[in-house]
């Protein structure tokens, strides 16, 4: 019995004038093997030439492996949309090799294109009312998928690749990259980094960041639990636990020195002091900053954490 992961998916496809894949977009996604009955989509007008933006539009369809990785534009962008679809969770797949697959491309009002094209046809664009919205390696979520039961109020601010839950509320200032997001009703005002996951009933507050793997090298993949609250411009580089808070603009890092405020004194007669990593995925804790002494304290708490506006999320 084979233990591959497979995930399939039929689409379009545009590829430049230098033959470059810019991007794939699935209309069908889904797990192990497509039904060999069923018909292809018809896509007529669709597909073809469109000499706007000096690109072909083709038919696609492929079977991957989850675990193996990327292959080609084609597999990454389906990677993408199995993410997008909610048929696997952040860090469910090998992303392995998925920068050197994805080019970067002028994102404009009528698709992709090549960034090179773009300015030397920047003339006949105007004329068509096309114009560059972005160069970047990732599109917007909003432009391939359209999430269920999901609100976004600023659709640049969130990247294909992004899971978002049924109830998940993200407000303007609110970002999530590929490979992170919800799993279940959440408020985001604030950064969901690459690789986090927030639990079902937390909330993202305003400014608020959460730290991914990208940028710091680190392997940590951090999660935020149930029914927790991360204040407006606090951040974090450890995980959470169900039921926790994090006072407004504390940011605790792993390194981030804390005091047990309710613990036992310690053997010398002072306060337990320890590294906030060992504290990592812990329920029930209030981290606070001491108005008077400068110190970062946790506080065991009891009950939820944070309680969601249910009219807000349903």
């Amino acid at each position: 019995m084979s233990n591959t992961r497979t995930v399939w998916g039929r689409g379009l496809s545009t590829i430049a004038s230098d033959g470059t894949v810019l991007d794939a977009w699935f209309a069908e996604v889904g797990l192990d093997e497509p039904d060999a009955a069923a018909e292809a989509p018809a896509w007529g007008a669709a597909t073809g030439p469109d000499d706007r933006r000096a690109v072909v539009v083709e038919p696609v369809e492929l079977t991957i492996d989850l675990d193996a990785p990327v292959g080609s534009t084609v597999d990454a962008y389906l990677r993408l949309h199995a993410l997008s679809h909610l048929l696997v969770r952040p860090n469910g797949l090998s992303l392995d090799g998925i920068f050197g697959h994805l080019p970067t491309v002028a994102w404009t009002n009528a698709g992709p294109m090549l960034p090179t094209d773009a300015a030397r046809l920047r003339p006949w664009l105007q004329r068509h009312g096309i114009q560059v919205q972005g160069l970047d390696k990732f599109p917007r979520l909003t432009d391939y998928v359209q999430p269920q039961g999901v609100r976004i109020a600023d659709p640049s601010r969130v990247r294909l690749g992004a899971h978002l839950s049924p109830g998940t509320t993200v407000m303007h200032e609110g970002f999530v990259n590929f490979n992170a997001g919800t799993l279940g009703a959440s408020m985001v005002e604030g950064r969901i980094s690459q690789g986090v996951i927030v639990g079902d009933g937390s909330d993202i507050g305003g400014g608020a960041s959460i730290m991914g793997t990208l940028s710091g090298g680190g392997s940590h993949r951090i999660s935020i639990g149930a029914r927790s609250l991360l204040g407006a411009n606090a951040g974090v580089g450890i995980s959470l636990g169900d039921d926790c808070v994090v006072e407004a603009g504390l940011y605790v890092t792993g390194g981030t020195k804390v005091v047990l405020a309710d613990a036992a004194p310690a053997p010398d007669g002072g306060r337990q002091t320890v590294k906030a990593s060992e504290l990592s995925g812990a329920d029930g804790i209030l981290f606070r900053r001491n108005s008077l002494s400068g110190a970062v304290e946790a506080v065991r708490r009891t009950g939820v954490g944070v309680t969601l506006n249910e009219a807000l999320h349903a």
